[in-house]
């Protein structure tokens, strides 16, 4: 498999690049990953680079987004922070891959038995993670059941899991409400912002 060319992208439309992540991920789960030449790939990008999307995921040594959704060299765009939530300079990120870079989709990622999640519904308190916690903390606060507070930690991987959904709906809603230049570009149909949750027990990756 060839890396992307400006012509390549430019045939490209958000529904195919979640079509294509959707794909890729299905490989991955079946161990099937698509032919490629990584150091020609690295000969084919050394001019440029035209990925077609741009993925935020977690830091996770398990999740990650080249790997899991069967991509190579110069294919999408791979934003990591704990808890993959948004900040300014992630946003600043995803308006270059798209506005500037031409990425066609924006895919948040969060993943089951999160460990940054876990710690942010322990309330974990400890240096610089302090501040990183309190930005996943809302998601918390935000998932009403259970209302048993010994239940709403990271003991209960439920919970923990339902959590890691409502951050990533939370960064969608971040994202559309701090960038007027990707909302405006997802209004007019140039690019798609979606959430999905990868498990970290099968390797699978469900959209929503």
């Amino acid at each position: 498999m060839k890396a992307h060319t400006k012509e390549t992208q430019a045939t490209m439309t958000p529904e195919k690049a979640i079509t294509f992540l959707k794909e890729g991920n299905e490989r991955f789960q079946a161990n099937l990953k698509a032919n490629r030449n990584l150091l020609e790939q690295v000969n084919d990008t050394k001019d440029g680079q035209f990925p077609f999307a741009t993925i935020l995921s977690c830091i996770d040594s398990r999740v990650s987004a080249e790997l899991v959704f069967d991509q190579g060299l110069g294919d999408i765009f791979s934003v990591r922070i704990a808890g993959n939530f948004i900040n300014q300079d992630i946003l600043g990120s995803m308006e270059f891959a798209c506005k500037l870079a031409g990425t066609k989709a924006i895919v948040v990622l969060g993943h089951t038995s999160c460990g940054a999640v876990k710690g942010a519904c322990d309330h974990a308190r400890m240096g610089n993670l302090t501040a990183l916690i309190n930005k996943i903390e809302p998601a918390v606060f935000a998932v009403k059941e259970p209302k048993e507070e010994e239940m709403r930690n990271s003991k209960n991987l439920e919970f923990v899991d339902a959590v890691s959904k409502k951050n990533v709906e939370l960064a969608l809603e971040n994202i559309r409400s701090q960038s007027v230049i990707l909302k405006d570009m997802e209004e007019k149909g140039e690019i798609k912002i979606v959430g999905a949750m990868y498990d970290i027990s099968d390797g699978s990756v469900s959209f929503y």
